[in-house]
């Protein structure tokens, strides 16, 4: 009877202990419950200005030569007005309106209807159906993986146009550059408002949502963390992947073709630019099933932050190396554009081995051999919603012993390696870098924080056998 009375108080135990555990996982794995004072500020600024920020960036190329401080000096001296500015930016078209509408159709039907076929004849490539990781309600989605047939149809579409059809001229982005991002600000706003709306009365998984009781922060960081249409339209993998990168390289080639038009060559720094972009786009569709374990899938809710930032921040920011070589033409002489070749193709071949490495050790749970010998780890625990509890590796060998987020490093390489081809006449293409730079130490904090919430006391052992984040020896 004793011993009777003995198990059942311990089994009460163990349930208590794993519904604060799972209290403890739900209000610290993933996005944030309450906000502070700072996160609350930085969202008003984000949601005030990132908005006005693209806006100057894309009319400084357009009326100012790409010059960032000539619009702010023509401002304070008097010589404009806000208002002649504005005058003098192209507005909504119907044109414009009309491309916009059907490339997105285009990259849902894409998305949506055409099963993928590529993982069946590319060696190596993985598509078609996969898992994403474990959500914190326990949930483990399915994606139909097709991006990089998405990309290789709409450049086949894009080369043919441009060689035989000539239904449009491959200056048409450039051309419509300024009234597109009218639309694409108009989709960003219209699919974030609609994820809010979405999450408050309809969630896909209710256990899978957060809510701050702050309307800015809940609007931005978003609530759902995996919205969906029926069972495979995902927000979150369609408009991280798509229309915004898919569209990258076409802007880049429009870019080109301006060039051409206006100057009669394509400069060896707009090939670089292609090429060097083109590498990092079609690297993220060869390996979209792996995207599904990172940061953006496993721990990001989609709000304004993802659903604006793709449709607009993406396409119009990080493609500014091309849109300022169309405005100032640069030929780099044979030693400097070796230079940066070398070092994008370097960041690239770290960026891409670092997260081979990771991507290996996943796959096999450490049954592998990095760098010539088995990997070191260390074996790490935490809990879901439901209370299930999960156990986790993290590799401290190969390049993730220098660095616990070394594929960063070269992301960084390859970030400095477009803006160098740009020379050094202006500030405006080195934008890139400097929110990179920015942009990724954010996360790399915001990424260890959520690890220390969802490991504990093992991250401390991990952070203690890989003490640096990005730089081995200095941060």
């Amino acid at each position: 009877m004793a011993a009777h009375q003995e198990k059942k108080l311990a089994e009460e135990r163990k349930h208590q202990n794993m519904q604060n555990g799972t209290k403890a996982s739900q209000g610290q794995w993933g996005r944030a419950w309450e906000v502070d004072w700072f996160s609350l500020a930085s969202i008003l600024f984000l949601l005030m200005f990132a908005p006005l920020i693209v806006y100057y960036f894309i009319m400084s190329c357009d009326q100012y030569q790409c010059s960032l401080t000539d619009p702010l000096l023509d401002l304070l001296a008097g010589n404009k007005h806000l208002s002649d500015i504005w005058n003098r930016t192209p507005t909504l078209t119907s044109r414009a309106a009309g491309i916009y509408s059907l490339w997105v159709i285009f990259q849902v039907f894409l998305y949506m209807s055409i099963p993928d076929f590529c993982h069946k004849f590319l060696p190596g490539y993985v598509g078609g159906i996969q898992e994403g990781a474990v959500t914190p309600a326990g949930v483990v989605n399915k994606y139909e993986i097709n991006g990089l047939q998405a990309w290789i149809i709409t450049h086949v579409l894009w080369f043919a146009n441009a060689s035989w059809f000539h239904f449009f001229s491959p200056t048409i982005i450039f051309d419509n550059w300024i009234p597109l991002l009218w639309c694409a600000n108009i989709l960003g706003y219209a699919v974030s408002t609609f994820a809010m709306i979405k999450g408050h009365f309809f969630p896909t998984n209710a256990k899978d949502c957060k809510f701050t009781g702050n309307f800015f922060y809940d609007y931005m960081m978003g609530i759902e963390f995996n919205p969906r249409i029926g069972k495979w339209f995902d927000f979150k993998l369609f408009f991280n992947g798509r229309p915004g990168i898919v569209a990258w390289t076409l802007i880049n080639l429009s870019f080109a073709a301006k060039q051409q038009e206006l100057y009669g060559e394509v400069t060896n720094s707009m090939i670089l630019v292609n090429i060097l972009q083109g590498i990092y786009v079609l690297d993220f569709f060869w390996n979209e099933a792996w995207y599904l374990k990172t940061i953006d899938i496993c721990h990001d809710h989609f709000g304004w932050y993802l659903g604006w930032g793709d449709c607009v921040w993406l396409p119009y920011l990080y493609t500014l190396q091309g849109l300022y070589l169309v405005y100032h033409p640069v030929q780099l002489c044979t030693t400097h554009a070796v230079g940066v070749l070398m070092l994008g193709l370097l960041g690239y071949y770290i960026f891409r081995m670092t997260n081979h490495q990771k991507d290996l050790f996943r796959r096999t749970n450490g049954n592998c051999r990095i760098w010539g010998k088995k990997p070191e780890y260390i074996e790490c625990s935490y809990m879901s919603v439901d209370g299930t509890k999960y156990y986790s590796k993290l590799m401290t060998s190969g390049f993730w012993g220098w660095a616990r987020h070394f594929n960063y490093t070269g992301d960084l390489m390859g970030s400095l390696a477009y803006c160098l081809a740009c020379g050094f006449e202006h500030i405006l293409p080195y934008f890139y870098i400097i929110y990179m730079t920015i942009l990724l130490t954010h996360r790399c904090i915001r990424d260890e924080h959520r690890c220390c919430s969802k490991y504990g006391k093992d991250w401390k052992r991990y952070t203690a056998a890989v003490p640096y984040r990005l730089l081995p020896g200095i941060f």
